[in-house]
């Protein structure tokens, strides 16, 4: 186990203000494997000023030259990828091939988009007699989760620092280890003292100290609606900007001139993916009533074969919370076609990729986000069936659509009240908005949305 004491602020590695620490736990064995600092109040005020004093020299850093910062960025995040998937996988549980495809490659990406969008952007443009700027907002603070450990921290900070704005991170307590290796390939790519801060520490103190602080412009925070709308009523009350990525309950809705078998794998691949801790996951699998028995029969055969390749969910209590939302399940009139609340292992904080069947639109596991791998198989009986079941949730966060024919997909997902439709398995594209209708959010994250996101305008008159 390592002991890790500091706090990233101003270029440097400080001793934090507290003596309290927090445990990380490696979840596939419960082994307690580093500690680091729980943040304060003090810390999160000190890594503010920091960033409040260097935020004019990199607001008026040239755009080319945030860009040359952020492309070293890039290259010392790729320098790190074998150790940084390595600690993906000890804090997170992430099987070490996605680790370091998805956990380490996916921010690889973004955060070179954002050095070539820093680079190309029209922060100044003309419209008729006026001048417009495009100017970063200020002081940025970043509240991440622990599912995406470094994408997460990349999606936010990247268009930040692109923007010029200067940055003050509070990473997710579950995973804090992943933030520190982000820090210190920040420091080595020569971005200028100040510029990114980076506080470990527990939600309630640190992350609600960071949202609360009067210098802080704007808080960019992911993760559940509860907290996000609690942050989003803090910022109102100071008349400070938010970005939110919430919730979400994403349908994966089989039109009945779809390829069953393909849309079903892949469908379940994506819940099993990241042992279902995605938000943007498609936990309901809506199919036609004719072909919905033979769903599932592909659905129970699909999940049978991920076995033990599916990695553990991130604490106890998540695990706990996952079993629950099963058990709900079954105790409201869903079908349990494979898996279960049982622990498929003595150590670690695994569950088992569940198959619902049966489940009705009004059933909690078809309502509620389970952030785990718990697939929900619902019936409908026409399109505009399957329309009002996709749509009837607080979410509208992302989804699929599948078709035979690619415009019949295209032509049902424009009527989605959701920000992201996946079309015949489409593949993620990092220059594309992804946010949220609904409880899903306010804002978006990624490619030139994500950018404008970190800005603000004034507009000269001639």
């Amino acid at each position: 186990m390592k002991a890790h004491d500091g706090m990233y602020i101003d270029g440097a590695w400080r001793p934090a203000a507290g003596p309290d620490v927090i445990e990380v736990v490696n979840p596939a064995d419960e082994q307690v494997i580093a500690t680091v600092p729980a943040g304060t109040v003090e810390d999160v005020d000190a890594a503010v000023r920091a960033a409040r004093a260097a935020l004019p020299a990199w607001a008026a850093t040239p755009p080319a030259g945030r860009a040359a910062r952020l492309t070293a960025l890039r290259d010392a995040l790729v320098a790190r990828q074998d150790e940084i998937a390595r600690t993906v996988t000890a804090e997170l549980g992430a099987p070490p091939k996605l680790a370091q495809t998805v956990h380490v490659g996916m921010p690889v990406v973004v955060a070179g988009s954002y050095a070539e969008l820093a680079a190309t952007y029209a922060f100044e443009e003309r419209t008729g007699n006026s001048t417009v700027l495009h100017e970063p907002v200020g002081v940025v603070g970043a509240i991440t989760p622990w599912n995406y450990p470094l994408h997460q921290v990349v999606a936010k900070v990247a268009p930040a620092l692109a923007a010029g704005c200067t940055v003050v991170l509070k990473p997710a307590e579950d995973t804090p280890l992943t933030a520190r290796l982000f820090a210190e390939a920040v420091h080595e790519a020569g971005i200028p003292a100040g510029v990114f801060n980076l506080v470990t520490g527990l939600g309630p103190v640190a992350g609600q100290a960071l949202a609360e602080h009067p210098d802080v412009d704007l808080v960019s925070f992911t993760g559940s609606t509860a907290v996000g709308r609690r942050i989003g009523a803090t910022a109102s009350g100071m008349v400070k900007r938010v970005a939110l990525e919430l919730g979400g309950k994403s349908a994966n809705v089989i039109l009945p001139s779809a390829d069953l078998a393909r849309a079903v794998n892949v469908g379940v691949a994506n819940v099993m993916s990241n042992s279902g801790q995605t938000c943007s996951a498609w936990t309901r699998m809506l199919v036609h009533r004719n072909r919905y028995d033979e769903a599932v029969e592909l659905a129970a055969a699909a999940a049978a074969k991920y076995g033990e390749r599916i990695g553990p969910l991130v604490n106890a209590g998540q695990r706990e919370r996952v079993r629950g939302y099963i058990e709900k399940g079954v105790a409201e009139g869903a079908r349990l076609v494979v898996g279960g609340s049982e622990a498929p292992r003595e150590k670690g904080y695994f569950v088992s990729l569940t198959v619902l069947a049966d489940v009705t639109p009004e059933m909690t596991v078809a309502q509620e986000e389970i952030f785990g791998p718990v697939l929900s198989v619902l019936r409908y009986d026409d399109e505009e069936d399957a329309l009002r079941i996709a749509n009837g949730t607080v979410y509208g966060l992302a989804g699929a659509v599948w078709a035979g024919d690619e415009a019949e997909a295209v032509a049902f997902a424009r009527r989605m009240d959701t920000g992201q439709v996946d079309i015949n398995g489409g593949g993620f594209n990092p220059l594309a908005p992804f946010g949220g209708y609904k409880q899903s959010g306010v804002g978006r994250e990624l490619g030139v949305h994500g950018l404008t996101e970190y800005l603000q305008t004034k507009s000269l008159q001639f």
